[in-house]
């Protein structure tokens, strides 16, 4: 089951900056313990917070929690979970988007190719005068 979380660090001002950084050692370890075990799957941060968002694939709630509750910086998190559900218009699951094309294929969302001008003769330039000193204007001859 995946989990959408919402993660807000609130850490104490006055806390030392040894034990600030030893803490922070100890998080960053056990998450990619965590993604190695397939259970964080993705994690983003939001700029200018503390704060990421994260997903994790996990059998259920109790296994979520674990993971969290596990995470060194756990007792000064403010967190908030969304449990997610397949959806039917899904377009990973209807296999649209480009992480569903085999590599150098054109996607669903390509824009048409350009097509060619009409054969036949040349479109006559205008009639009327022509300024010598424009270049975008042919030879006046």
């Amino acid at each position: 089951m995946e989990f959408l979380v919402h993660i807000e660090i609130v850490w104490p001002p006055e806390t030392p900056v040894e034990q600030r950084e030893e803490v922070f050692a100890r998080e960053l370890a056990q998450g990619q313990r965590l993604a190695a075990a397939g259970q964080l799957r993705r994690l983003w941060r939001i700029p200018g917070r503390w704060a990421n968002w994260s997903l994790y694939d996990v059998a259920d709630a109790t296994e979520l929690h674990a993971c969290l509750t596990s995470l060194p910086l756990h007792p000064w998190m403010d967190i908030t979970v969304h449990p997610l559900a397949a959806h039917p218009n899904d377009p990973r699951a209807l296999g649209l988007g480009p992480e569903a094309q085999p590599p150098g294929a054109a996607t669903a969302y390509a824009a048409p190719a350009a097509t060619a001008p009409p054969a036949g003769p040349a479109a006559a330039p205008p009639a009327g005068p022509t300024d010598p000193t424009d270049p975008t204007q042919g030879d006046p001859a």
